[in-house]
């Protein structure tokens, strides 16, 4: 779900779903991004991130991560290609200019491919990487992940940290059962977005085929919580995983059965809640 908690996958047949794609964004940033706030602080707080760190964000998003890290004195770049209007919400979070106040020097956020930040002037190497998008929720969605972490490790000194982030077993993710409705209404489509569950090796492949030494991992507990089912329903079409299901169907259809699938999960208050478990990985530069 990459970005995003989970990578924006636009099915490989029929046309995309015409959707408000700056809405989507400011859904992420005010909604969902937030779910992952104890994943990044576990992992900051075991790395010890602070002012002597050089931080890499792959898949930066709207960059709240980011900005945790700015927050404990980091020096942070963030590169994300995949959604042009979440960047642009990362920079207004990022680079004060944006609000018309004082920029800071050791923030940047690129749009685009991690080739335009190997040629940026003044490049010297990270001690710290990290892609906190999670995969092992849909088919193929560790695809290019390998590739770009192992294009991102000439821009990091020898033995840097390398961070990986992936869902964890089903039975301990209550918001899995929630996003099976993608896979269902999606089916004709038979798209490679469809949901599937985590596997207990999914991020050590990952790092094989970059070339990363795995050095630790963790779980962390990031349940999903919500003000009522619209903000649910906004913040889980916010990840991009239903956008095959709309184009298999309809919005309308998406809305109404995310909606059941979500009443599940309402409590008394008119709050929903949704106990789930992220794993993540350590690997090295060699």
């Amino acid at each position: 779900m990459t970005p995003t908690l989970v990578r924006q996958h636009l099915p490989r047949a029929g046309a995309a779903p015409r959707v408000d794609q700056g809405a989507r964004a400011r859904d992420w940033a005010e909604i969902q991004e937030r779910m992952l706030v104890p994943l990044y602080e576990a992992v900051y707080d075991r790395l010890e991130v602070g002012s002597g760190t050089r931080l890499l964000g792959l898949g930066c998003g709207s960059g709240l991560a980011l900005l945790m890290a700015t927050s404990r004195g980091a020096a942070v770049t963030g590169v994300d290609a995949s959604s042009p209007e979440r960047v642009a919400l990362a920079r207004k979070r990022l680079l004060p200019e944006a609000w018309g106040t004082r920029a800071r020097a050791d923030c940047r956020v690129f749009d685009g491919a991690l080739e335009n930040l190997a040629g940026a002037p003044g490049e010297r190497p990270y001690n710290l990487v990290t892609a906190f998008e999670p995969i092992g929720c849909v088919a193929g969605d560790s695809e290019g992940l390998g590739e770009a972490l192992a294009a991102a490790a000439p821009l990091a000194g020898h033995g840097t940290p390398v961070v990986l982030v992936g869902w964890g077993p089903p039975e301990r993710c209550v918001a899995s059962s929630v996003l099976r409705v993608a896979t269902k209404l999606s089916e004709p489509l038979r798209s490679a977005g469809s949901w599937r569950p985590a596997l207990r090796d999914d991020l050590e492949e990952v790092a094989q085929r970059a070339g990363l030494r795995p050095d630790g991992s963790g779980r962390v507990a990031c349940p999903f919580g919500y003000a009522d089912v619209d903000s649910a329903v906004r913040g889980l079409l916010s990840t991009g995983l239903f956008d095959a299901a709309v184009t298999a169907t309809d919005q309308a259809q998406v809305d109404k059965e995310l909606t059941e699938a979500l009443h599940a999960h309402k409590r008394p208050d008119g709050t929903v809640w949704m106990p789930n478990v992220f794993r993540y990985l350590i690997a090295r530069t060699r």
